[in-house]
């Protein structure tokens, strides 16, 4: 009995997941055969071009990821693997799967760094998460001493791992509270950066992806999401240098919010920021 071809899975499987509302079908049916077959996306689609066929093992792990996925899993889940910027990233239950929107704030970061006027620059990620933006910073910027802090004990062992697979950048990991922590940086600091949590309690997310399986203490941010932008402000406030930059990731619809929240709390030259798809997405300010 011939095996079920490559070519043939993409076909059903893009339209099963178009079925399910997701707008990335064939995308994600690549992603999810390479995964089980352990090759490239690419090798994917040139192996469905010479009519190669899925083994019975193979086909019956696919089965189960797809099912998984046409219920509205996050593909990144099943995989086990997010990717930003130039990382690769442990993710699962428990912690934010970073999105492409929140490379465009790790780009400003970044930049700020190296454009800082020390030999050896400090960034802070504050809410890390996965780790994401203070890998990426870590990662570009090798000069650079980056520390980073996350309080949810259900994402740290994502983070710790992660931290654990770049530590050749000297990258330093907390567990804690971005209120306590750092005070032996307090004004020693040239970029803090965060993407924190921002959608307010009543706009529950519409994906299912986000809704089920994001964990709430990184989505909502108070009545009107705006609690844990405050203490973003604060505490950067109190880690910077003179001339120190902050960076900040928010909804589209909350930009002129945060930026009345940060002049109102002395910051200057407050600057509006696009992400890839041209939404507000963030907003920088200079201690």
């Amino acid at each position: 009995m011939p095996g079920r071809s490559i070519a043939t899975e993409l076909a059903q499987l893009t339209q099963r997941f178009e079925a399910a509302g997701i707008e990335s079908a064939r995308v994600d049916a690549e992603l999810l055969i390479a995964h089980v077959l352990k090759i490239s996306r690419g090798a994917v689609q040139a192996q469905a071009l010479v009519g190669t066929s899925l083994g019975d093992s193979q086909a019956e792990a696919l089965d189960a990821l797809a099912a998984r996925r046409a219920a509205r899993e996050p593909l990144q889940h099943l995989t086990g693997i997010a990717h930003f910027r130039q990382l690769e990233l442990a993710v699962g239950r428990g912690v934010f799967v970073p999105r492409p929107e929140t490379e465009s704030l790790a780009q400003l970061a970044i930049d700020a760094l190296l454009g800082a006027e020390t030999e050896r620059p400090i960034g802070i990620d504050l809410g890390t998460g996965s780790g994401a933006i203070a890998l990426s910073m870590a990662v570009e910027v090798p000069e650079a001493q980056i520390y980073a802090v996350e309080k949810s004990t259900e994402a740290f062992p994502f983070t710790r791992k992660n931290f654990e697979r770049y530590e050749h950048t000297g990258a330093e990991l907390r567990l804690g509270d971005l209120r306590d922590e750092f005070a032996d940086l307090d004004g020693l600091v040239d970029v803090v950066a965060s993407n924190p949590p921002y959608i307010p309690l009543a706009a529950v997310p519409r994906d299912p992806e986000v809704r089920d399986f994001d964990p709430a203490l990184a989505l909502y941010g108070g009545a009107d999401g705006m609690s844990v932008i405050h203490l973003v402000s604060a505490t950067a406030h109190r880690l910077l240098k003179p001339g120190g930059y902050l960076v900040i990731e928010h909804a589209d619809q909350q930009g002129e919010q945060v930026r009345g929240l940060l002049l109102a709390d002395g910051w200057r030259e407050v600057c509006q920021h696009q992400d890839l798809t041209g939404r507000d997405r963030s907003v920088s300010a200079i201690k």
